[in-house]
């Protein structure tokens, strides 16, 4: 990848864009995974392509695997999925969940004593609802468990939906006592649909297991004891803000991934500084710093690209900034080269993202 370090006014110009400091970095949503919240809806009929442009998803990003698309339009693809299906598992599961099932189970956490309370009357709840799977809390000593039984398996359907719903209770576990829960593992299903996928460890911030009967969780005991904090106001700012806030409010900033991620982004506009500077800012050696990411699943080349990717697809959609602005906050010494670079991290050109994204926008 070739940068360079811009003239003092270009990079005048560009602090007055970008903030001084940055405390958190956007992330970005992989194509497949918007795929998998699909898979109902196809099933079902649903006009796909039109939910697409009214999130303003080019339809040709899902002919790219490598494609991604930002949080706000995968956020607001499962609110369109959640209206028109009227169905907040979208499809997935051979019994709908109503519509408004998640707000009525979150009020009715909010007047329990500790986390562990919440959780049985959440699945409590959800189990009056749901007929694929039962979520079960198991309490065995020091370690607690997460699970749910599968009962109805359609393949990838049951798989996509039992992953949805264990990250969904663990969002709102964390909510609940406002903090981030450390997990010790995550399970996921078997079957071609459920091998290997690479984010997963990413999303939880955890160890997989793959190849098991069912999803689950599992962390320490002692989290269970902590107490419920939200309030009748905070759950009504929560739900207003869901599902945006469900995908990033409780992950590790503290992680060797997020605090690299922060170096980098706000170093974008000029040459990355190389893996030796960061280990040395962050005090420690370069070979630990290597383990560490290697630990989560991270190499730091892709790292850097997936930090100028991330950004590259926020800057794309403002439209204030032109090509050649965005090109230069991400420290490309050519418009070509940014270019080439975006179409080789997402299938398509900079240019037909940004124009189908804003066209798809504006005609919904």
């Amino acid at each position: 990848m070739v940068v360079r370090r811009f003239r003092r006014v270009c990079k005048g110009a560009r602090a007055r864009r970008e903030p001084t400091s940055v405390t958190t970095t956007n992330h970005t949503v992989g194509i497949h995974q918007v795929e998998r919240v699909l898979l109902g809806a196809r099933r079902e009929g649903v006009d796909v392509n039109r939910l697409l442009n009214r999130a303003g998803i080019p339809h040709a990003l899902l002919d790219s695997p490598l494609a991604r698309v930002s949080l706000a339009q995968y956020a607001t693809l499962i609110r369109l999925l959640n209206r028109t299906m009227r169905n907040e598992l979208w499809g997935l599961t051979e019994t709908p969940v109503p519509l408004g099932s998640f707000a009525q189970c979150c009020r009715l956490l909010i007047g329990q004593h500790d986390l562990k309370a919440g959780l049985r009357t959440g699945f409590h709840f959800y189990r009056m609802l749901l007929r694929d799977f039962i979520p079960r809390l198991q309490i065995e000593g020091d370690i607690t468990r997460i699970t749910l039984q599968t009962r109805v398996n359609n393949g990838p359907h049951t798989f996509f939906a039992q992953r949805a719903f264990i990250f969904l209770t663990y969002s709102v576990a964390c909510w609940l006592v406002a903090r981030r829960i450390p997990l010790i593992q995550v399970d996921y299903m078997g079957g071609e649909w459920g091998a290997r996928i690479v984010e997963g460890s990413r999303l939880f911030q955890a160890p997989i297991r793959y190849d098991q009967s069912g999803c689950g969780l599992s962390f320490e005991s002692r989290w269970l004891d902590l107490p419920v904090v939200q309030t009748g106001q905070s759950v009504e700012e929560f739900l207003a803000q869901s599902p945006d806030n469900l995908l990033i409010k409780y992950r590790d900033q503290t992680s060797v991934t997020e605090r690299i991620r922060r170096i980098l982004r706000r170093h974008l506009a000029e040459e990355l500084p190389s893996l030796e500077e960061i280990s040395h800012s962050l005090g420690m050696a370069p070979q630990t710093l290597r383990r560490r990411l290697n630990q989560e699943d991270h190499g730091f080349q892709a790292l850097k690209d997936a930090v100028r990717r991330d950004a590259a697809i926020e800057y794309l959609a403002r439209p204030e900034l032109s090509l050649i602005d965005i090109s230069e906050m991400l420290g490309f010494s050519e418009p070509s080269t940014f270019h080439r670079a975006f179409k080789k991290w997402t299938g398509v050109a900079p240019g037909e993202y940004r124009n189908t994204r804003f066209r798809l926008s504006t005609s919904s």
